[in-house]
């Protein structure tokens, strides 16, 4: 069988405030022509499809459109909810579309009812187990054993006690399905993964992860969750990654989707597929003056940047001056060389203690828009922050 693992789509996203759904939108294209050039049997959607729980209606849209292209080119579908996602809006018509070849599941109550999928070029019946995100306080009930009045009140489950029981249901389905291979398809922080800024914690501390050997038994483990390619397992457990890099933490990915073949002996040949769509991420550092001047940085031009001016001081307008050159600035941050006087950084920190809080959005006002606000723009700066100061009271 033929498999193709993506995840973590985040349709809606934006980065620095600017919409990514046209990126999107190319990224999803050429998902969807590798899976018809590589004559997959399955896609699988390892979680976040959407980048919160009620996304923009274009969003809903080109999630739609994606599916429809897939199913109409005889690829099945299966789909989780992942912790940006209402597992309840994302799943509910997954009973009407299961009969159109397409699954998106939400609930956990349902995680032992494998997707059966039969591979186009002959062999053995493959079951993919789809597990969605699980919030121990609100899923481990559906879990555990009915709790009878007078009896103690269950105990605390963290995000590895909630997955293994989970799992031992979806493995008491597959000791009834010996001679089928297994794919679980999951969304979870897995102890060992690489994470990256833009990745919403599961839980305070490390408590979300959830170890390696609890994944044991399975033929293939398609992950999501984490936004870089990685495998765990050798190729076993693997996370995906977006389709589009979401933060400059993501700047050195390659964005890619896995290709899985699994014979029918369970082993597996891997290959991932770089997807090679969207604005790509740079960050470029140096005074101002040789940013500008420097012939090298021309190729930075259709990037988003990262810009870290070096200069003592931060330069007037400096973001103004900039952006002719660089069209696409995301972030501009002033890294001042430190001087032993106590310059530099730590000067400029003491300054910045010394301004009022209108003082400061004033200035960072200036050197974001290039100019400094009208009277009407510092008038509304400053009911805000009177508003956000006394709770909005009047």
């Amino acid at each position: 069988m033929r498999l193709l693992h993506t995840s973590d789509w985040h349709l809606g996203r934006s980065f620095h405030g600017e919409s990514l759904l046209e990126e999107q939108a190319a990224a999803l294209e050429r998902i969807a022509a590798i899976a018809r050039d590589g004559e997959v049997d399955v896609v699988v959607i390892a979680g976040d499809l959407y980048d919160r729980a009620i996304p923009p209606a274009e969003a809903v849209r080109l999630f739609d459109a994606t599916v429809r292209r897939l199913s109409e080119a005889g690829t099945a579908v299966v789909a989780i909810a992942g912790n940006h996602d209402s597992n309840v809006r994302v799943s509910v018509y997954d009973a009407l579309l299961a009969s159109l070849g397409v699954t998106i599941r939400g609930e956990v109550h349902r995680c032992d009812e494998p997707v059966l999928v039969t591979p186009r070029r002959g062999g053995g019946t493959v079951a993919i187990y789809p597990l969605p995100f699980l919030e121990p306080s609100l899923d481990a009930p559906a879990l555990l054993p009915p709790h009878a009045p007078g009896d103690p009140p269950p105990p605390r489950l963290g995000h590895e006690e909630v997955t293994r029981l989970a799992l031992a249901r979806i493995q008491a389905d597959r000791a009834r399905r010996p001679a089928s291979r297994a794919v679980l398809v999951a969304h979870t922080f897995v102890a060992g993964g690489a994470s990256s800024e833009s990745e919403r914690e599961l839980s305070v501390g490390n408590v979300e992860r959830v170890s390696v050997a609890a994944f044991a038994g399975f033929d293939y483990v398609a992950l999501g969750h984490l936004h870089g390619s990685q495998d765990l397992d050798g190729p076993r457990l693997a996370y995906s990654g977006t389709p589009l890099p979401y933060s400059f933490s993501e700047e050195r990915h390659v964005k890619s989707v896995r290709l899985v073949e699994i014979a029918d002996d369970g082993s597996l040949a891997v290959e991932r597929v770089p997807l090679g769509v969207g604005r790509p991420l740079r960050t470029i550092e140096g005074r101002l003056e040789e940013l500008l001047r420097d012939p090298a940085l021309e190729e930075a031009r259709p990037a988003r940047l990262r810009v870290r001016l070096t200069d003592e001081n931060l330069p007037l307008q400096a973001m103004a001056r900039l952006r002719p050159r660089f069209p696409h600035i995301a972030e501009l941050r002033h890294l001042p060389p430190e001087r032993p006087d106590g310059g530099g950084e730590a000067r400029a920190a003491r300054i910045a203690a010394t301004l009022t809080p209108l003082q400061r959005s004033l200035a960072f006002f200036a050197e974001q828009q290039g100019r400094d606000p009208a009277p009407a723009e510092a008038a509304l700066l400053g009911q805000a922050l009177e508003a956000a100061r006394t709770g909005g009271e009047r």
